[in-house]
């Protein structure tokens, strides 16, 4: 079944240029952490929140405060307590496998999470973080005027979530591809992550080679969004590395920067493994990003020299 467009980018609010004073970020793990770091830097007082305490080193010392996003009561007395100027929402599983598993729990999480802080706003600016699995995956690669046609539960939890942002009329919808960066402490690695410490124990690996990313850096997803929650902006924006790569080449790639044996990368079709619900083509570019000036400083880096530059 066929969806709606997304909402086009409208141009600079009222409060353009001003960076928030204060900055609610609904989640805790690597993505949000990296976010409120890099909000921190800035001077920005910044609040992470979440069902469990955060334990990943980028969350360190910053001020944190428990909430259930499913519960409407929960996130409304946050809002009231926080006093937040803006918020940023990474709320939710996003292991897609096990959203695929779990498609109502991910589902009530994602949407219903999105519709609670929807209801809590009261007309503060908020930035959803969504994902390239909103689209079917049948083009290369996917801009904001494209048709959302989600290939799995993922990408369905996740656009409900964004229509019910997107409907208070404050939001700006940030869809990121894959992302990746090295992470040590993760309970679920990412791909550069896992891939490197399974060459490193010399373990074989089973990657598929029909499935195509335009990976970006985490720091660069850190970096557009602080850019953005400046800007004032509301509407839909993607974010995708300038490189489109499939898997397998890019698991050579770490294997050659290791100097562990190419040959541990065995290339398998998606179907049968935990790649299977997953696009061919989980891929984003902009049509707009270029022209905005808020962007114009952070313009992401290639995965393949983010890749040899990164000390495993």
């Amino acid at each position: 079944m066929s969806d709606l467009r997304p909402s086009p980018l409208a141009p600079p609010g009222s409060t353009a240029g001003a960076m928030p004073g204060r900055v609610l970020v609904i989640g805790s793990g690597y993505l949000a952490g990296h976010i409120a770091a890099r909000l921190t830097g800035l001077g920005v007082e910044t609040v992470l929140s979440s069902r469990s305490a955060p334990v990943l080193p980028e969350s360190r010392g910053m001020r944190w405060a428990r909430v259930d996003v499913t519960s409407r009561p929960q996130v409304a007395a946050l809002m009231e307590a926080i006093q937040p100027d803006a918020v940023v929402a990474v709320h939710g599983p996003s292991d897609i496998t096990w959203c695929e598993a779990h498609p109502e729990e991910a589902y009530a999480t994602h949407h219903g999470g999105a519709r609670n802080i929807a209801a809590a706003l009261d007309g503060r600016p908020v930035l959803l973080v969504s994902t390239d699995n909103v689209f079917p995956g049948e083009a290369e690669s996917h801009g904001e005027s494209a048709q959302t046609s989600p290939a799995n539960a993922y990408g369905r939890a996740k656009l409900a979530a964004e229509r019910e942002l997107l409907a208070t009329s404050c939001a700006l919808v940030l869809r990121v591809s894959l992302v990746y960066g090295w992470e040590d402490r993760g309970p679920r690695p990412n791909f550069l992550t896992s891939v490197a410490r399974s060459l490193m124990r010399g373990e074989r690996l089973r990657i598929p080679d029909d499935h195509w990313n335009t990976p970006v850096l985490v720091a660069d997803v850190a970096a557009w969004t602080a850019a953005l929650m400046r800007s004032g902006r509301t509407g839909t924006l993607h974010l995708g590395g300038p490189r489109r790569i499939g898997r397998v080449d890019w698991a050579r790639h770490i294997a050659r920067q290791l100097g562990a044996d190419p040959a541990l990368i065995v290339p398998t079709p998606r179907a049968g493994t935990a790649y299977a619900c997953r696009p061919r083509n989980a891929c984003l570019h902009s049509e707009v990003a270029a022209q905005l000036p808020e962007l114009r400083r952070h313009r992401p880096v290639d995965v393949l020299e983010a890749t040899h530059a990164l000390t495993f």
